[in-house]
């Protein structure tokens, strides 16, 4: 899974489907109830395009609400008496940066549990897929993990600073920004290894993020960017909307889940698709958390006090106005037939328990 939140590895932990067991998703463990409306950054109110001062970094993002922003509340409009349902970014035909209803969607598609199937829950951690993708070639996954020892602060840091995730994701091939879009939303490049034999993916997409209250949302999906376009060595695959929630549930405790709807721009074998929900994505999920663990400490030593997810003035990325930008649409793409691909000897190795992860370089 990218820094971008991206969609992992399509094809693995990222965008695959998996069992058949259908399961709701349990209710959130360890939350307790709140009185009065909960409090939200507005992403209308951070919207104004960059001729202001806030510059984001090549390196990172996320955590409290960037300054200046003002706050509503989270509760429903009176008024919409229809159900919360995803809004599907490739349904739009220009780019734009994400709104409050969007945030307020994505949400309600994290939480949501009908039409979910589970494929795995163990020590914490859950995956579900969606039934209605898991004979299609858009695959649907949603992964949610409790956090014990982990502040909801902690793990949207560690989602938001590139650098620390060159040092324990050995999934990604390379991972960059480009460009600023407004204090709380970029566009930037994002390449992962899928299983072998099948070939790597990368995306471009238009990143935001929105802290609400305790809890955080960053999420994204696909657009062109005029100086990055498809390459010859990769697959450029499709997010159509991808994604983390955050969810506080004590000081030092947290949930997060995990949602991502991806093109992976090809037919993939039924084995990628069994594999990334049974075991690559749970084992992404437990490298995350151990990163979290050790992230205080590798921080304190790397630039401490940058986090220009948190300080959007800390960014030395360029200002891009969204005109620039286009929709990603994934019948523009070349589809590749992995269909009939069979897994390596040194994957099938590879996924004969679930292993240990060297995390010796998160010093």
């Amino acid at each position: 899974m990218g820094p971008r939140a991206a969609p992992g590895r399509p094809g693995s932990g990222g965008s695959g489907a998996g069992g058949r067991a259908r399961t709701p998703a349990p209710a959130r463990p360890g939350r307790e109830a709140r009185t009065g409306p909960r409090k939200v950054a507005s992403a209308s109110a951070a919207a104004p395009t960059l001729s202001e001062p806030p510059r984001r970094t090549q390196e990172s993002r996320t955590r409290t609400r960037a300054p200046g922003l003002p706050t509503l509340s989270m509760e429903k409009p009176a008024a919409s008496t229809e159900p919360q349902g995803p809004r599907p970014a490739l349904g739009r035909e220009s780019v734009q940066v994400p709104d409050d209803q969007d945030f307020r969607s994505f949400r309600s598609e994290c939480e949501a549990e009908v039409g979910w199937n589970l494929t795995y829950s163990k020590a914490g951690v859950s995956v579900w897929v969606q039934a209605v993708e898991m004979d299609r070639t858009l695959h649907k996954i949603k992964c949610r993990m409790e956090c014990c020892d982990v502040p909801a602060e902690t793990l949207y840091d560690v989602l938001h600073d590139i650098e620390y995730r060159k040092k324990w994701d050995s999934n990604v091939i390379e991972t960059f920004d480009i460009a600023r879009l407004t204090v709380n939303a970029d566009v930037g490049y994002y390449s992962w290894r899928c299983p072998k034999p099948l070939k790597n993916r990368d995306v471009i997409t238009l990143r935001s993020w929105l802290p609400m209250g305790a809890d955080y949302i960053i999420m994204n999906y696909s657009v062109k960017h005029p100086k990055y376009p498809p390459r010859k060595d990769l697959v450029r695959a499709v997010s159509i909307q991808t994604g983390y929630l955050i969810q506080s549930t004590g000081p030092k405790s947290c949930v997060i889940t995990y949602l991502a709807q991806v093109d992976p721009k090809g037919s993939l074998p039924k084995w990628v698709v069994n594999k990334s929900s049974q075991f690559l994505a749970p084992k992404a999920m437990k490298k995350m958390y151990k990163a979290c663990i050790k992230y205080p400490e590798w921080k304190q030593k790397h630039q401490p006090h940058f986090k220009p997810w948190l300080h959007p003035e800390q960014s030395p990325l360029p200002s891009l106005a969204l005109s620039e930008l286009s929709v990603q649409h994934a019948d523009s793409l070349e589809n590749i037939d992995e269909s009939a691909v069979t897994e390596s000897r040194e994957e099938r190795a590879g996924g004969a328990g679930e292993g240990s992860d060297d995390d010796t370089s998160l010093t």
